[in-house]
């Protein structure tokens, strides 16, 4: 076992794959933290998940596997702070449609291009072939 800041950590052959999910989150926040902005990966996450022509926020909550209520509160958060805008639905009244503004393009775009160098940087660590073959097996596993 390794101590990190006071705590036991196995060795990467032992741990389980919660584990290993962790620490590849925490470079994935340590990349979106370059800049420090007020947004989380969760929110990233949520913008990436709009689509230019917008989307319901119900539609937007089933994509994420988010209940309504917290999708809706993000949305709020974001578009507060000038990410989104929230229009109602020309087809029914009653629903609302959320679409990125300039600055949610913009995020989302800087969002990806970090995303990119990051996943450019862990396929050289461990070659081209053996990063493609982890993204096919993630995406079957994140499919059931």
């Amino acid at each position: 076992m390794i101590s990190v800041k006071g705590e036991l950590v196995p060795p990467a052959e032992d741990a389980h794959v919660a584990v290993l999910a962790g620490a590849l989150m925490d470079q994935i926040r340590a990349a979106l933290d370059a800049d420090a902005d007020e947004l989380r990966s969760s929110h990233h996450r949520l913008l990436g998940n709009v689509p230019p022509e917008g989307i319901r926020i119900t539609d937007l909550a089933t994509r994420l596997r988010m209940t309504k209520q917290g999708s809706g509160q993000f949305v709020t958060f974001l578009a507060d702070r000038g990410y989104l805008v929230v229009l109602a639905d020309p087809a029914d009244r009653r629903a609302r449609i959320v679409r990125l503004t300039a600055s949610g393009g913009r995020t989302v775009a800087d969002f990806n291009a970090r995303m990119l160098r990051l996943e450019r940087l862990w396929a050289d660590r461990v070659g081209q072939r053996r990063y493609a073959t982890f993204r096919q097996v993630l995406a079957e596993i994140g499919d059931t």
